[in-house]
């Protein structure tokens, strides 16, 4: 019999490698972008003009703990959570 490594661990290598590539590929990327968002999010402010996930062009008019009440047009405003906020169009 020859000295090899125990084949229970040598099972386990191509799923450890299918990890790592997990998770630069794919786990890092994600919570890179969470983190950018969370940070966008708390930096709006009144006037900053944005886009909502669900594609709403506005602007912001005033800001609350969890949402944002947004004009979209003259007399139309709506107020939706942080979350849907998509990118900010122009910030002033």
């Amino acid at each position: 019999m020859q000295g090899s490594a125990n084949p229970g661990i040598m099972n386990l290598v191509p799923v450890f490698f299918i990890f790592i590539v997990f998770y630069f590929f794919i786990i890092r990327p994600q919570k890179k972008k969470q983190e950018e968002h969370q940070t966008m999010v708390a930096n709006l402010k009144k006037n900053d003009e944005v886009i909502t996930s669900g594609g709403i062009h506005g602007t912001v008019v005033a800001v609350k703990d969890k949402t944002f009440t947004v004009r979209i047009d003259e007399a139309t405003k709506i107020e939706i959570d942080k979350i849907a906020i998509a990118q900010i169009k122009k910030a002033r």
